[in-house]
């Protein structure tokens, strides 16, 4: 069974451009190379593109022709924790690697052979793949994918290695292609997402891979900008009415003007809050008497507001979010309390329990942590997705 955890205590925060290289020449090869770009898109990161497949002789050996394929990737993690997953996937699909010299007949085989533009020269671990430039059987695939990226040591381009190699095997293309995992997850009949949650949920880092993943339009709130912020978190009532009024203002703005440009382009808009968030938390932050004025003015703004196709609602019991909020560091957050939070998570059931609309879901993430763990990630894919 495939391993889908990894923990950020093994990776870096930045997202890194991978190439890898696979081929088989034992059993269904085709059917190998699928299954492990599965598994690589599940344990490691996006996949971007795919090569077609080619149909190779095995090379310094006797044994079956080799499909072939190079595939590109995003991966948050470390060219030692990409070769560490490398191995497992391998391991998974029933590669048995030989201690002794020489090359073999194999189920799978995957190389790395870029990893950003760094040189690395290691015990375990050679990048760029230093035979490459012997191997038209990585060089074809890799030239129909980025023929004029530059290898970082020779300074050639990939289409330059491959009209000078000296391998003149046949590489025959085959007419099935390999399908990107990415592709079964379909946004394309949603228009509008509002990814909703109390505070430290995570809706913001779940926008922003979202974004990453799918190409969607990106509208985060501005909270950073709002010089109320820090004052409200000192001293609540004196100005939660105008923290309150200035982010309807600016929610208003963003949510009208951004919306209203996605419609020009016709992409997906992902958005880490909904509009009614500024009256959930009004309610809980205003008195009365500030509420009702502010209530009319919120419904005289909302009329003109567009509606999301989808509704999420991420769910996080309070001791998790208190952790999220200790961990990200915000001086201004650390008098929060955790019936604030629980005040702040009724108002959210409250709003939900009194919608009669299906696309607004509830996703417990209580027991996950899908920016850590691509599997959660995945998982939580899947549950944004399902009708």
């Amino acid at each position: 069974m495939i391993n889908l955890g990894l923990k950020l205590s093994k990776i870096i925060n930045n997202t890194h451009t991978v190439y890898l290289a696979l081929g088989t020449n034992l059993g269904d090869r085709f059917e190998y190379l699928q299954v492990a770009v599965d598994a690589i898109f599940k344990q490691i990161g996006t996949i971007t593109n795919i090569s077609a497949v080619y149909q190779t002789p095995a090379l310094g050996f006797d044994g079956a022709d080799f499909l072939n394929c190079v595939l590109v990737l995003q991966t948050p993690y470390k060219a030692q924790v990409v070769l560490k997953e490398i191995l497992s996937i391998e391991k998974t699909l029933g590669r048995q690697r030989s201690k002794g010299a020489g090359y073999a007949s194999r189920v799978i085989d995957i190389d790395m052979l870029f990893y950003n533009q760094q040189v690395i020269s290691q015990a375990h671990l050679q990048v760029p793949h230093p035979q490459m430039a012997h191997r038209k059987f990585v060089l074809q695939p890799l030239v129909d994918i980025s023929p004029q990226m530059v290898h970082p040591v020779s300074q050639k381009t990939l289409a330059d290695m491959l009209s000078h190699t000296k391998d003149t095997s046949v590489v025959d293309k085959q007419t099935k292609e390999l399908s990107n995992p990415i592709d079964r997850y379909d946004f394309s009949k949603i228009n509008y997402i509002a990814i909703e949650g109390n505070i430290g949920a995570g809706k913001t880092s779940l926008c922003q891979m979202l974004s990453t993943d799918f190409n969607t339009k990106l509208i985060l709130e501005r909270f950073k900008d709002n010089p109320f912020l820090p004052k409200f978190y000192k001293d609540p009532q004196r100005y939660a009415f105008a923290l309150e009024m200035s982010f309807l203002a600016d929610r208003y703005q963003q949510l009208l003007e951004d919306i209203a440009q996605f419609d020009l382009f016709n992409q997906c808009v992902v958005a880490d809050y909904d509009a009614y968030k500024s009256l959930i938390f009004a309610k809980v932050t205003l008195q009365q008497e500030e509420y009702n004025l502010y209530k009319k003015l919120f419904y005289l703004m909302h009329k003109e507001l567009p509606k999301p196709d989808v509704y999420i609602y991420l769910y996080q019991n309070t001791e998790r979010l208190l952790e999220n909020i200790k961990k990200r560091g915000r001086s201004y957050e650390n008098s929060i309390q955790a019936d604030y939070l629980q005040k702040i998570n009724d108002g959210y059931l409250e709003f939900i329990k009194n919608q009669h609309n299906d696309s607004i879901k509830i996703i417990d993430i209580s027991g996950l942590d899908f920016v850590e763990n691509r599997g959660d990630y995945l998982l939580l894919l899947d549950q944004i997705l399902a009708k």
